[in-house]
């Protein structure tokens, strides 16, 4: 249980990391940092360009990991031995 514990909070600090870089990417209303990094050339056809939406599905699927983590820690916290 140890080692579960262990694992757990390794991803919830790197997914925390990465969820904050992810975060910073998107283009905001002034264009953000996404706009450095050549987001801000996009040809849209129905509001948001190709790159825009695949990094909202990371940023989506790496927040539920990171949801997931916490809940697991937790659980480990209050049922574990």
């Amino acid at each position: 249980m140890n080692a579960v514990k262990i694992g757990l909070q390794v991803l919830l600090v790197i997914g925390g990391l990465l969820l904050t870089l992810l975060v910073l990417l998107h283009k905001g209303k002034g264009g953000g940092l996404s706009e450095m990094f050549g987001g801000g050339m996009s040809s849209t056809m129905s509001g948001s360009s190709v790159a825009e939406r695949n990094l909202d599905r990371f940023t989506v699927a790496l927040g539920l990991v990171w949801g997931a983590a916490i809940v697991g820690l937790q659980l480990i916290e209050r049922f574990g031995s």
